[in-house]
């Protein structure tokens, strides 16, 4: 599916990446689900992605918040931006290094539900028209969303469908 441009849009291909993503979780065993990627990355396993996937949502979560109760706040944190945002992820990474899979499932799966309740609140003119709120700068609300949702899934997906492909390779050795 193209990149979303209507609220249908978006919340259908949010959620059609999500259940992708936990199909994809699922179809592995619970070592396989454990098993450190056997390719060089920030993240090495599922859960360092569904972490990665719960932090970006706790940035959006904050940022639509506070804006909404004209408390500006950027999307990135201080002292980040989108220039060194990369640091950011590798804190997020090394915060969770001794989160259980378990609970990064389960945060990562709240986190998805809040968001996309938080989605319904917003229509298409809103979520789509650039600078429609001084907040989101020269870009749409949508944008941010997108980026934090359907198109992060994407990512994720990726990662863990090589994971999946390197395990079989690994079995048939």
């Amino acid at each position: 599916m193209p990149r979303p441009k209507t609220k249908n849009e978006l919340i259908t291909l949010s959620q059609q990446n999500f259940e992708k993503l936990f199909s994809m979780i699922n179809s592995l065993d619970e070592t396989e689900k454990q098993t450190t990627f056997s390719f060089e990355g920030r993240d090495r396993n599922i859960r360092d992605v569904l972490v990665h996937l719960y932090e970006w949502h706790q940035l959006l979560w904050k940022f639509i918040q506070a804006n909404l109760m004209d408390k500006y706040r950027p999307f990135l944190p201080e002292p980040y931006n989108w220039k060194t945002y990369p640091k950011m992820n590798i804190e997020f990474w090394q915060k969770h290094q001794s989160t259980p899979l378990e609970k990064a499932i389960a945060d990562f799966q709240e986190s998805h539900t809040k968001i996309m309740a938080l989605i319904t609140q917003f229509n298409d003119e809103n979520l789509f028209t650039k600078k429609y709120y001084s907040w989101t700068g020269s870009t749409s609300l949508g944008s941010y969303i997108i980026s934090s949702t359907s198109s992060h899934y994407e990512w994720a997906l990726k990662i863990i469908k090589k994971q999946i492909k390197s395990l079989k390779n690994l079995s048939t050795i």
